[in-house]
């Protein structure tokens, strides 16, 4: 059932929520969380549609937040809120509320949205493009306890990253992290077969790929090795290739859905490790509503950091080995985990 209000309110949205739940016969309320999407006219319809695909583990309030270019000064002086209420088989398992904006009340979105949000439920935003570097500090951020953002559709993807480990805020997350979950999965597991000391990682993927940058951070965190990133033509992540004590540990996926995983002394063993879409990404962030600490420890090692790091400048390929003047300048935090890490086996500390 769709509701379609022009120059509304929010309480009209509200009202016709509920005469939309009576329509169909459901007027209980059961979701679990209220998720608010900010985006543009072009992407609205594949990140409503993934957020549906989603509300079928999550069921939620979605409200979508369409921020309209006025063309006129006359327009960009006036308001107007016009509104789209879904409920039943056209919002997944919750509601919808597309919500586009017009004059000045798109500098002012948090008050349209603060009372449409369900009371006592936690509250994502999620920005599938043009994510504030600081989205803590947005005023639709400063609402949710998580905050979702893409580094893969910006620009500059691996500088954003390191603008993002500045102004990271717990609950802070993204997508580019989301989607190697599975090789972090795969690689722990790896490691844990063997009792062999790491001596040094390669990652291979494709140029300004913030999920390599970000996988390649991780390794070197937790490993405490150095980390060469080198580039392949795709698709994503290509392969990781890591040199032990007792032989090279490779996982490798020229074709983006079938990996292969090579331990010395061991048979090659096919893995299933699919470009998954974004319904399934967004579906694992709000799994967890907790600050993810090991993204924010990968994500504040810093690209710069990395063995070969020049590849974030487009020249991945030549090392760049961290001095020991760079090492002296490190916070003190840094270089007391560092040393805590080297007391236990390496292979644990990729979990």
């Amino acid at each position: 059932m769709k509701i379609d209000l022009t120059d509304t309110t929010s309480s009209k949205i509200n009202k016709a929520l509920v005469q939309g739940r009576r329509a169909i016969g459901t007027p209980a309320v059961g979701m679990v969380l209220t998720l608010v999407i900010v985006t543009d006219e072009e992407n609205a319809y594949d990140a409503l549609k993934a957020a549906n695909d989603a509300s079928h583990e999550h069921p939620s309030r979605t409200l979508v937040v369409i921020r309209r270019v006025s063309r006129t000064p006359r327009d960009r002086t006036s308001s107007r809120l016009d509104a789209e209420v879904r409920v039943g088989a056209d919002a997944g398992t919750g509601e919808t509320v597309v919500l586009r904006l017009y004059g000045e009340v798109v500098d002012h979105a948090q008050s349209v949205v603060l009372p449409l949000l369900l009371p006592d439920a936690p509250v994502v935003v999620w920005w599938p493009v043009n994510a504030p570097l600081d989205p803590a500090k947005d005023p639709l951020g400063a609402l949710a306890q998580r905050r979702v953002t893409d580094t893969y559709t910006a620009e500059q993807p691996v500088q954003d990253l390191a603008a993002r480990a500045e102004a990271y805020t717990p609950g802070d997350t993204d997508l580019a992290w989301t989607r190697i979950t599975p090789w972090r999965s795969m690689l722990a597991a790896a490691l844990d077969q063997v009792t062999c000391e790491v001596k040094g990682v390669e990652v291979e993927g494709e140029e300004f790929n913030p999920s390599c940058e970000l996988l390649a951070m991780w390794l070197a965190d937790r490993l405490d090795v150095p980390v060469k990133r080198s580039l392949s033509s795709g698709p994503g992540l290509t392969a990781v290739r890591m040199d032990t004590s007792c032989g090279p540990v490779t996982l490798d996926r020229a074709d983006g859905r079938l990996a292969s995983l090579s331990v010395q002394g061991q048979p090659d063993r096919a893995v299933a490790l699919k470009r998954r879409d974004t319904a399934e990404l967004i579906g694992e962030e709000l799994r967890r509503l907790d600050p993810d600490d090991t993204y924010a420890s990968a994500l504040r090692f810093g690209v710069d950091r990395l063995n070969g790091a020049s590849a974030s400048a487009g020249d991945a390929g030549e090392p760049a080995a961290e001095s020991e003047e760079d090492a002296a300048k490190a916070p003190a935090p840094r270089a007391a985990g560092k040393a805590a890490k080297k007391a236990p086996a390496r292979k644990a500390a990729a979990k």
